[in-house]
């Protein structure tokens, strides 16, 4: 992405928000574990008994140990709003994925389509030779009529299944382009 884009003025604010939320999040994280860490320090002498200032020194590491579950728990909700707006604002990136598929599926199209032709091609091949054998000949017996009626027969099968990938690759190209 070497060009940036401009973003509307709402955007821009909202993005801004989650930069404030990001750092405040980071900055109550560290600074509340750099306030247990120096609550750990057993101090000498104090006025407060030391049974006393365990339990207030035990106190204050819970809260701020929770203080750093509550800014992480905001980070990971941060996380899930900056998928959230990446995933509903990010267009360009939509339409691209849709045109590589789009792309894809013709080019598919296009090579069953040379595929079916060939096949067509030959089977018009098949069917004038036979129906020149057939009508040049005088057979009684019938056998001939038999073979130009199978041939026939394999030429409408090949026929429908052209016409079902078409309709295959049409459907599948419209479920991909509708919203």
């Amino acid at each position: 992405m070497a060009t940036q884009r401009v973003l509307p003025q709402s955007k821009e604010t909202l993005l801004q928000n989650y930069n404030k939320r990001l750092k405040d999040d980071i900055r109550s994280i560290l600074d509340n574990f750099t306030e247990i860490i120096k609550t750990a320090k057993v101090e000498d002498e104090t006025q407060v008994s030391r049974a006393t200032q365990a339990e207030q020194d035990h106190y204050e590491m819970h809260v701020r140990a929770a203080n750093i579950v509550r800014a992480g728990e905001s980070l990971m909700k941060l996380v899930s709003d900056l998928k959230q707006f990446l995933i509903l604002n990010d267009f360009p990136s939509v339409n691209e994925a849709i045109s590589l598929r789009n792309q894809q599926l013709r080019a598919l199209q296009e090579e069953c389509d040379k595929k079916l032709i060939s096949l067509r091609d030959e089977i018009a091949i098949d069917l004038y030779e036979l129906e020149e054998e057939y009508y040049s000949s005088r057979t009684e017996n019938g056998q001939l009529l038999h073979y130009v009626s199978k041939r026939l027969c394999k030429a409408c099968i090949l026929c429908k299944t052209f016409s079902i990938l078409q309709l295959k690759i049409f459907v599948s190209g419209v479920m991909i382009l509708s919203p």
